[in-house]
């Protein structure tokens, strides 16, 4: 243990700041979760009263945020969190760290894959067309992604919290604010 315990993943509600990557990774699979519910809400309501112009709206801006956020997040976890947790270790524990973060980079690919007939979905919707995906595709895609989100929360941002020095989070927070624009 290298005394990072204090630092704390857990969402708060408010914006954490980049120079607390795992807080604010956190807070990125919050936001994706709710995502995640506003797409189960806006099927039932596609269902329910067509194309309204809040479905339009909705569709539109679930489209735009999951595209950004999600994006930036895998990239955030691929290209700086699993390789900084990757150098945190050696011998056999590698071994074990590298089955977890190569598990979560292949439900990234899954996820995306299954995010694109979501995505056309949504755009069919924000066009103002009442169409529906095929059944069980939204209510899949959300259980997958919640799955991917609540395993990452639960295990991999309080090992990386354990794990990673303050200089290797550091790191990751000042690519993290250069990959988001801030």
């Amino acid at each position: 243990m290298n005394g990072n315990a204090n630092r704390g993943t857990a969402r708060n509600g408010a914006q954490a700041a980049f120079h607390q990557p795992l807080q604010l990774l956190a807070e990125f699979h919050g936001r994706l979760q709710g995502c995640c519910d506003a797409l189960l809400r806006l099927e039932g309501q596609v269902a329910s009263a067509g194309a309204s112009d809040a479905g339009r709206a909705a569709a539109g801006g679930l489209r735009r945020h999951f595209d950004r956020l999600a994006g930036r997040l895998h990239q955030d976890e691929e290209q700086d969190l699993f390789p900084a947790l990757l150098e945190s270790m050696a011998g056999s524990d590698a071994v074990c760290i590298r089955q977890m973060i190569d598990a979560r980079v292949e439900e990234h690919r899954e996820v995306e894959a299954r995010w694109l007939a979501i995505r056309q979905w949504l755009e069919q919707v924000e066009a103002g067309r009442a169409a529906l995906p095929a059944r069980g595709t939204v209510a899949a895609f959300v259980d997958l992604y919640r799955s991917h989100l609540t395993q990452e929360d639960g295990e991999l941002l309080p090992m990386a919290e354990r794990l990673l020095s303050d200089e290797a989070l550091a790191r990751i927070g000042n690519s993290m604010r250069e990959r988001h624009g801030a």
